[in-house]
């Protein structure tokens, strides 16, 4: 079966590669800045629900050593919902989807927004510069923040190797005890 997940993951064509691409920057943006986001939005649209916010846990699998077998590594509170562009604009139809990490019911539906609007090919490049492009700026400056503090931290350990001394000979006797000087 995993054989048959890395096949169909393995065979995603450049269109979903590139929404899978903003759907995570939009999860990964904080609430405040996809809500700076929407509000220099020009033309906001219009959206009816196809599945309203809704709050739920999902269970986090992980791999030994990153690479090794599967275990569940423990359960993450996420939010979900889904929602369909209406009205005469550009993009009506376009449905979007919003999966954020906590309980942000509006962090959800503006992710949700902003992924149906990056479907419609007249709005993508602009959305692209003015919302995804500075969202992932951001987070990339976050990351090489975490990396720098975790770096200041790092403690680098070495082995004195006990064997033979100067002179060739061992330092510890017959039975293991240490050989007086």
């Amino acid at each position: 079966m995993e054989a048959g997940l890395k096949e169909a993951a393995g065979d995603a064509g450049p269109a979903q590669a590139l929404r899978q691409r903003w759907i995570s920057v939009l999860a990964k943006a904080t609430p405040g800045e996809l809500e700076a986001a929407w509000e220099d939005l020009a033309d906001k649209p219009d959206y009816d629900w196809l599945r309203r916010p809704e709050v739920g846990m999902v269970m986090v699998r992980a791999r030994t050593g990153g690479t090794g077998g599967q275990f569940n590594l423990g359960q993450m509170t996420v939010t979900r919902c889904a929602l369909r562009l209406t009205g005469g604009a550009a993009g009506s139809g376009c449905v979007g989807l919003g999966y954020v990490q906590g309980r942000s019911k509006r962090h959800a539906e503006l992710a949700a927004v902003f992924d149906a609007l990056l479907q419609d090919d007249a709005r993508r490049a602009a959305l692209e510069r003015a919302v995804v492009a500075p969202l992932e700026a951001a987070q990339a400056g976050r990351r090489c923040d975490r990396s720098r503090k975790a770096n200041a931290t790092k403690v680098n350990f070495f082995t004195l190797v006990r064997g033979e001394n100067e002179r060739g000979e061992s330092d510890r006797d017959e039975n293991g005890g240490e050989n007086e000087r």
